[in-house]
């Protein structure tokens, strides 16, 4: 499925804000349950990766949005769905985790992950059109 820049860039803004969300809820609602869990380091690194990868949709969307790149670019579209899926999977397993959710989430952590860097490793390809 091919998406627009713009729908990248919303989808980034999207992310971001329930980064900023979760982030701020973790440090204070939450805050005491996951200290007594240990888990208030696991919180945020899942807010981490999903900030670092809202930024970099929102710089793809932006080389999308505003830039002679043919949106056929599959390799550009390849790295926003490796990013999206991997920020669903690798930071909702590790809130799942942090609020005692079932054991089951663990092995789908790495997975995201591993979208994550394929992601990333989509953008060299794509410079072939730059």
């Amino acid at each position: 499925m091919k998406v627009s820049g713009k729908c990248i860039i919303k989808s980034a803004a999207t992310f971001g804000i329930v980064g900023i969300i979760l982030g701020a809820f973790g440090a204070h609602a939450l805050q005491e349950t996951l200290v007594a869990n240990g888990k208030l380091e696991v919180w945020k690194t899942a807010v981490d990766y999903q900030m670092i990868h809202s930024v970099g949709l929102l710089f793809l969307g932006w080389v999308l949005h505003s830039s002679d790149i043919d949106l056929k670019n599959n390799w550009l579209q390849r790295s926003f769905w490796c990013w999206v899926i991997g920020i669903f999977l690798f930071s909702g397993s590790l809130y799942g985790l942090s609020v005692g959710g079932p054991k089951i989430l663990g092995p789908i952590t790495p997975i995201g992950g591993v979208l994550f860097i394929l992601g990333w490793a989509c953008i060299i390809p794509a410079t072939k059109k730059f």
